[in-house]
């Protein structure tokens, strides 16, 4: 147990000490996230792969929604880079993947609906909020970028 000085606190030597093997185990946790995020990326983009085997609506359909996941994964692992990096957070990326997430989203319910022939009213309602979501989003990522301009000015 540590000594207390007279402030009731530990020595400031332990207590940096402890504070470096923190960040230390904190490093070696995101790597590992980097590389777990980095590995299920390409095991998607190989399972992707066997959807070109046979060309046909569907399976372009299922390929793009794959890439555009591929992509998701990717925008979080550059998330974790920037964070070993120690550089500044950011909200950005977040909107990106939101963005993308509702757009691929959007693009499987279209899919599905010229696939059926018809559209329900929970598919069409599902299509709206996604598409409320692009426009929130998107309308977030140009007033952020705006105020970052501003502050940098």
């Amino acid at each position: 147990m540590a000594r207390e000085n007279e402030n009731g606190r530990g020595s400031p030597k332990l207590i940096c000490t402890i504070r470096k093997i923190l960040i230390y185990a904190d490093d070696v946790v995101h790597v590992f996230v980097a590389l777990a995020l980095l590995l299920s990326a390409v095991f998607m983009l190989v399972f992707t792969a066997t959807d070109f085997a046979a060309v046909n609506i569907s399976s372009i359909l299922l390929i793009i929604n794959d890439i555009l996941f591929v992509l998701i994964i990717m925008e979080l692992f550059w998330t974790v880079i920037r964070y070993l990096k120690r550089q500044e957070f950011s909200l950005k990326p977040f909107l990106g993947i939101g963005i993308i997430s509702s757009l691929r989203r959007i693009l499987m319910l279209e899919a599905q609906m010229s696939i059926n022939g018809h559209a329900d009213y929970y598919s069409l309602e599902e299509l709206g909020v996604s598409a409320a979501i692009v426009l929130v989003l998107v309308l977030s990522y140009f007033l952020m970028a705006k105020v970052e301009k501003k502050s940098a000015e």
